[in-house]
């Protein structure tokens, strides 16, 4: 479902993505790994098309993000970083309105599937309250709501447990394992007990380059009984 072939970004004099490649299909949940600044959410905007790569292929549901960006933006649901709002509408107000950019024309569809992402994401109690009065927990529940909105096939989600309580942590990470049997799930983190908890496939980024592709238990397994936080380090710290 999606295909990124040697694909480059620099900015100045810093690469930031470095001739990677990787493909991810139906049923996967691929976990960015990474410190900052090593080429995690660069590499997701280039994925969903909201910026352009210097060099190299991207491949979602079929479509090139350079010759077809809005066909990949239509099969993407897409929490950016910091799950950015209009904070001065209510969240129903917004949730409706990204349903219309979305091509929900009728007043009945907007609303049908502005209840079932609230719902998805308990949102129900804030639903009438202004997005700017919403704690951080909830902003970013409303980041993922507009996310998955149109039920895409491929959900791109950057930090998508950022703010949330443990328990909050836990529905959403519920909710990406209930939809990952049809979707194809990336998610960036920098919790590692949320790549065991969900994700069947690591990509560890370090300076822009792919260090490690491969399963949690393969990850694990590099250092038997060592944390993964550990051999996060010492894998990062090595290549840099």
């Amino acid at each position: 479902m999606i295909e990124v072939i040697d694909l480059v970004k620099t900015y100045g004099t810093k690469r930031a993505v470095d001739k990677i490649s990787f493909s991810v299909g139906r049923g996967d949940i691929l976990g960015f790994l990474g410190p900052n600044g090593a080429g995690k959410s660069t590499t997701m905007k280039l994925i969903t098309g909201f910026l352009t790569p210097d060099s190299g292929t991207v491949i979602v549901g079929g479509h090139d993000v350079r010759r077809d960006p809005l066909a990949v933006k239509r099969k993407i649901g897409y929490l950016p970083e910091s799950a950015p709002s209009y904070p001065e509408m209510n969240v129903e107000e917004f949730l409706g309105f990204v349903a219309e950019t979305r091509g929900f024309s009728r007043a009945g569809d907007r609303a049908s599937i502005v209840d079932r992402a609230i719902s998805r994401t308990h949102l129900a109690p804030v639903r009438h309250q202004t997005i700017e009065t919403l704690s951080k927990g909830y902003k970013q529940r409303v980041g993922l709501a507009q996310a998955l909105l149109h039920d895409p096939p491929i959900l791109v989600l950057d930090e998508p447990t950022d703010g949330l309580d443990p328990n909050q942590k836990n529905e959403v990470r519920n909710l990406i394992r209930s939809m990952a049997t049809e979707k194809a799930v990336i998610l960036s983190t920098h919790i590692l007990e949320e790549v065991e908890a969900v994700c069947n496939r690591i990509i560890l980024l370090s300076a822009g380059r792919i260090v490690v592709d491969e399963t949690p238990g393969s990850f694990q397994s590099r250092k038997p009984g060592a944390r993964l936080d550990t051999i996060f380090r010492s894998l990062t710290q090595s290549d840099i």
